[in-house]
């Protein structure tokens, strides 16, 4: 079951790390947009944020699921609660950004229907304290996907 968070707890944060450790940057946005979270036998296990960023426009801003419950479609439940949602709001396109890095993101959101749109050089170097590393590789770019709507 997915539903609107009205306060976020210890547990929301704890997912949100996972995908962002830039707690400065998971405030600030988690403050201004809609937060959704994913329950299974009332355990939180995933969670979404997403916020209006420019006129019609709907950005995904942070998408975690409890590593022991990933690969099992609730990333992709979640994308899809989030593309109804910009719907809602009479959006007409739906962005994220993810890490160079993150092969398993880049997958989930290329068969969500999200297309590769721009790449910001050095995103993670310039705006993260500590070097990220994923799948042995070093997180340096943010990749920007969008998809029309």
């Amino acid at each position: 079951m997915i539903t609107l968070c009205e306060q976020l707890n210890d547990r929301h944060y704890e997912l949100l790390a996972l995908a962002d450790e830039n707690q400065h940057a998971v405030n600030d946005y988690a403050t201004r947009g809609q937060v959704y979270v994913y329950q299974q036998d009332h355990q939180d296990i995933g969670i979404a944020v997403g916020l209006l960023t420019r006129p019609n426009t709907y950005e995904l801003v942070n998408l975690a699921v409890d590593p022991h419950f990933q690969n099992q479609g609730i990333g992709k439940l979640l994308i899809d609660h989030m593309i109804n949602e910009a719907r809602n709001l009479h959006c007409h396109t739906i962005t994220v950004g993810t890490g160079n890095s993150g092969i398993g993101q880049l997958k989930l959101y290329q068969q969500a229907g999200f297309r590769m749109k721009s790449i910001d050089i050095d995103y993670f170097v310039k705006y993260y304290e500590e070097p990220i590393f994923e799948n042995d590789i070093q997180c340096k770019d943010m990749v920007r996907l969008e998809m029309e709507l």
